[in-house]
C-alpha cells in the first residue's frame, strides 16, 4: 500500500502557528476576512496570525503576524502568556495542513488597522477587518475560526 501524498487530507503537511485574540476597551474582537484561493467564494472570519517563519518562536510569529494583517507592533514579550491552544486541520489552497497553534490574548484600548505590511498575494486573499462585540459573535451565520471562539474568549474574560 502506498502512503497517501503529503498535504492530503490523510497526511496534512505539519505547521506551527501563533494567533493573536486583539481585544480593544470595548470588549470586541479583531477578525480578519479572508478567502482560500483554492476554493473560489469561499469567506471566512479568522483571528490574527498565522504561520511561523523558519527559526521563530510562537511569540515572535504571533507578533510579525500582527504588524502585518494590522499595523500593530509589539514586543513578542508583550504578548504574555499563551491562554490557549488547540491543533486544527484545514485545506488551504489545495493543500491540507495540521496546524498547532496557540493563542495569545492582547488588550488595546482601540486600533485602526493599516495593512501596508501584508505579504505579497496576501491582499488577494484577506478582504477585510472587522470588530466583533460577543452579541455579534453569538448571532452571526458567517463562518469564524475558531469554531468556539465565543467559549474561548469568554473562558479568557472577555465579555
Amino acid at each position: 500500500m502506498t502512503a497517501a501524498p503529503v498535504g492530503s487530507r490523510e497526511n496534512p503537511v505539519p505547521r506551527e502557528a501563533g494567533r493573536v485574540l486583539l481585544v480593544d476597551g470595548a470588549a470586541r474582537i479583531l477578525l480578519v476576512r479572508g478567502s482560500d484561493p483554492g476554493r473560489p467564494g469561499s469567506r471566512y472570519w479568522f483571528t490574527v496570525g498565522g504561520g511561523l517563519d523558519p527559526g521563530e518562536s510562537v511569540a515572535e510569529g504571533a507578533a510579525r503576524e500582527l504588524f502585518e494583517e494590522t499595523g500593530l507592533q509589539v514586543d513578542p514579550a508583550d504578548l504574555g502568556e499563551v491562554v490557549w491552544g488547540e491543533t486544527t486541520e484545514f485545506p488551504y489552497d489545495g493543500t491540507w495542513h495540521r496546524q498547532r497553534q496557540v493563542f495569545y490574548l492582547l488588550r488595546v484600548e482601540s486600533w485602526e488597522v493599516v495593512v501596508d505590511a501584508l505579504h505579497p498575494g496576501e491582499e488577494h486573499y484577506i478582504h477585510e477587518h472587522r470588530w466583533w462585540s460577543m452579541a455579534e459573535l453569538e448571532a452571526t451565520t458567517e463562518k469564524i475560526y475558531p469554531p468556539d471562539l465565543v467559549a474561548l474568549l469568554r473562558a479568557v474574560g472577555v465579555g
